[in-house]
């Protein structure tokens, strides 16, 4: 069992497209906080990308797509956003709820704040100052399904036949009561076994439900004509969680999802996106209208 957050209430319901965000378990989308715009996803050579804008604030924005809880490890330039960490699949996340919609907007700080997601310079991301600028620009959500609970254990009711004494009744009792204790003595040994199930499975091998990267050369990155965005540490901002238990169905996620980021200069440079062609401005062969009946003639 790990100890995660679990979200105390959906801020921020969105419209978000389903153009707009990406995955199938749980739908992601980055959210522009300052124009409360939804960052359209560039698809390029197997990656999606986004293009923010420096200076501005944003969020990420999950939501549930199951009818179960799901586990969200998130994390922005290879960094967790929950604990700080340099980001792996086994540390703590958020938890949602079925149908759950929320947007985590920046570095959890305590149970009550975050520091903002704020674009920057590559060199002020929370990442880089920390010395760790090697997955700078790449935002990771890994989705993992939670291990079903068994049913609660209901004892078999014991019926009397009609004519029978209760004197025979209470013997079916008396001899049902051993088997009954050693089965509270098993339910007790599973209790005190259930940190070494969840050790054993660690062991287990999950199937991943979607595309991951062969290795981490994945996330190297095109040249750029300028410095590349990266997150900023921001503002602190009221945020509260409470926590949660929540079991994995296994120990790799069952889907990530995985968006690059830049600016909007470089994602041209880089050919992501395809600069628009120049417009000619629109000249009007008529300019004033109505127009007279019949040519006048000249002045003088």
């Amino acid at each position: 069992m790990n100890r995660i957050f679990s979200l105390a209430m959906l801020v921020w319901l969105a419209t978000t497209c389903r153009a707009q965000a990406l995955g199938g378990l749980a739908e992601v989308a980055i959210i522009d906080r300052d124009s409360g715009a939804v960052l359209s996803p560039y698809y390029y050579r197997g990656e999606y990308w986004v293009a923010g804008t420096p200076g501005a604030r944003y969020a990420i924005e999950i939501r549930n797509r199951l009818g179960e809880r799901v586990l969200a490890v998130t994390s922005v330039d290879g960094v967790n956003v929950v604990s700080g960490q340099t980001a792996g699949w086994d540390q703590t996340g958020y938890v949602f709820s079925p149908g759950d919609r929320y947007q985590i907007a920046g570095w959890r700080k305590s149970d009550q704040e975050v520091a903002a997601f704020t674009f920057t310079a590559s060199p002020n991301s929370y990442a880089e100052r920390t010395g760790r600028p090697a997955n700078v620009g790449v935002i990771g959500v890994a989705i993992f399904r939670e291990r079903p609970q068994p049913p609660a254990y209901t004892a078999p009711s014991i019926g009397q036949s009609p004519g029978q004494p209760s004197s025979r009744l209470e013997e079916r009792r008396a001899d049902a009561a051993p088997s009954r204790q050693s089965m509270d003595k098993a339910e007790s040994a599973g209790a005190a076994n259930s940190a070494a199930e969840s050790g054993a499975a660690a062991e287990r091998d999950g199937r991943l439900a979607s595309a991951m990267p062969a290795a981490p050369s994945a996330f190297a990155r095109t040249p750029a004509p300028a410095p590349k965005l990266g997150t900023g540490h921001g503002a602190r901002e009221y945020s509260y969680v409470n926590h949660t238990e929540f079991e994995r169905m296994q120990t790799q996620p069952n889907e990530v999802i995985r968006i690059r980021y830049d600016s909007l200069d470089n994602l041209f440079a880089m050919g992501i996106i395809k600069r628009p062609r120049p417009v000619a401005p629109s000249i009007n062969p008529f300019p004033v209208s109505p127009e007279p009946q019949y040519v006048p003639d000249p002045r003088g």
